[in-house]
């Protein structure tokens, strides 16, 4: 069961520490996705949550408008501690009504989400003068995907996808994280190449509570990785990720795949 709490705000929009955002806005806080890799978990030192991560979600209220003015000509992303499709917004429509106040502002708008509820707010989405949408997808399994998260089945992303593309809007595929020796992203691609206008790359990265979870997880589910994790994760050696960095960049040069890889994410935000 998942914790509610309905909790007061002044202001939906936070200015972003992210290197590729001006503005972030999280109209919740925790997500019943519950990614066990999810690196916003470290929320819970700031918001006094005691449930595990995945079992409770803060829904805000903010009695005023989106002070918009303040947005134009920068870039916005939705969002950075939650999935705004998650499945508390179909109760709440917290995140159309955030939309319904950024339709014909100019911006540049990006989404991240992991469900197909947005489909539901296509009809904005297609207002949007500036919009790309991201779906996480660093598995073509199933069953490893139910192991991970909660959010909507991987077939159900393509397919939502598919839909946005169609409908003119920039779709993108954020292999993230990719696990090694786990994550396909080859066949990720194949199955996106004809509705995804570009691909993200993210390595797995393990900190924190979450990194003894996934570490038992792997020695469960493939012990056959252990030494591979074991050389990347408790000896920092960084060879896999930069021998499959290469093999990435010259398999989508090659194929005229548009991408950004992420990867030394910690030195990109340095720069």
């Amino acid at each position: 069961m998942i914790i509610k709490k309905w909790v007061k705000t002044n202001d939906l929009i936070t200015a972003s520490k992210l290197p590729s955002a001006d503005f972030v806005i999280n109209p919740y806080v925790g997500c019943p996705n519950a990614c066990k890799y999810c690196y916003a978990s470290f929320m819970k030192r700031f918001t006094n949550h005691s449930e595990p991560w995945g079992e409770f979600i803060d829904i805000k209220i903010c009695d005023k408008p989106l002070e918009t003015k303040k947005l134009i000509g920068k870039s916005v992303f939705l969002a950075s501690v939650t999935d705004v499709y998650n499945d508390f917004e179909k109760e709440y429509g917290l995140t159309r009504g955030i939309l319904e106040q950024l339709v014909g502002l100019d911006i540049k708008l990006s989404i991240s989400t992991k469900n197909d509820l947005i489909l539901r707010d296509i009809d904005l989405l297609k207002q949007m003068k500036d919009l790309t949408v991201s779906f996480s997808i660093n598995t073509t399994d199933e069953n490893f995907k139910n192991d991970m998260d909660k959010a909507s089945s991987i077939a159900r992303r393509m397919a939502a996808m598919k839909t946005l593309h169609r409908n003119n809007i920039k779709t993108v595929c954020f292999v993230s994280p990719i696990f090694p020796g786990i994550t396909d992203w080859k066949e990720i691609i194949a199955l996106t190449k004809d509705f995804c206008d570009e691909y993200w790359f993210e390595n797995l990265n393990l900190r924190g509570s979450y990194k003894r979870a996934i570490l038992d997880y792997v020695a469960d589910k493939y012990p056959n990785l252990v030494p591979q994790y074991s050389e990347i994760y408790n000896k920092g050696k960084q060879d896999y990720w930069k021998n499959l960095a290469q093999e990435i960049n010259d398999y989508c040069n090659a194929n005229n795949i548009r991408f950004v890889n992420y990867f030394y994410h910690e030195e990109i935000k340095k720069r």
